[in-house]
Formats: C-alpha cells, structure tokens, sequence
C-alpha cells in the first residue's frame, strides 16, 4: 500500500486516478507528476515499486501544496475575505452562495434545511 501526503492510496486503482485521492491534486496535477517521475499512468498502485513510489512522494512534497497546508491556505484565504468586508466575505459568513447563484430557490446546500415561515393569516371582516 502506497501512502503519500498522509493518505493511503487505493490499491486497486490506476495510478493516475490513485493520486487524485490526495486533496489539491487533480486529474492533470497527477499526470504531470508521473510524466515527471517517469511512471505509466496506467500502472496500478499495488503494482509501483517502492523506488517509483518514493519518487512520486519527493514530487509532491517538493512542488506542489497539498492536504492540511493547502486546506490551511484556503481557510486563511477566506478569513481575509471576511475581515476586509468584501462582498464575497460577507456572503461566506451569511452562509450563502459566494458565486452569484440564485438564492430565491436552489441554494439548499449552502442554506440548509429550510426554515418554513407562516403565512399572515387574513382578518375577518366586521359586521
């Protein structure tokens, strides 16, 4: 079993695919890892040998900012948002979608559950 970045790799998985299981790699991050450390992104992870896991491991640790210092630097990220008071800062700590979606339905993922209001009652009319 490979484990790189703190993160157990799976084994049954192409290598290509394996990586993208650590936080802040993707598809393309990961191909151009193994290009770099010269390993077929076809191979499987069970199947790498230890030198070309140990390669792989050196890659990341040396170029690229991944897991609990890149989770760090997004958070920091969007507590500077919060505390100059940009628009995007305030929609964060409202909880509500940073990126311009319609909020008057959809939404639901950022907002949670709904909160249902009553409606006004209407008033009886005099006689």
């Amino acid at each position: 079993m490979a484990r790189i970045a703190g993160i157990d790799l799976p084994k049954n998985k192409r290598a290509e695919i394996g990586l993208t299981y650590i936080f802040g790699i993707g598809l393309s991050t990961a191909q151009q890892i193994l290009t770099k450390a010269g390993v077929d992104f076809g191979k499987r992870i069970s199947e790498l040998s230890d030198d070309e896991v140990a390669k792989v491991r050196s890659i990341i640790t040396s170029e690229i900012k991944v897991e609990g210092a890149l989770r760090s630097e997004v958070q920091m990220n969007i507590k500077r948002l919060m505390d100059i008071g940009s628009y995007r800062g305030l929609r964060h700590r409202k909880g509500l979608p940073v990126r311009g979606q319609r909020t008057k339905t959809n939404s639901r993922t950022r907002k949670g559950k709904r909160k249902t209001v009553a409606g006004k009652k209407k008033v009886a009319a005099k006689k």
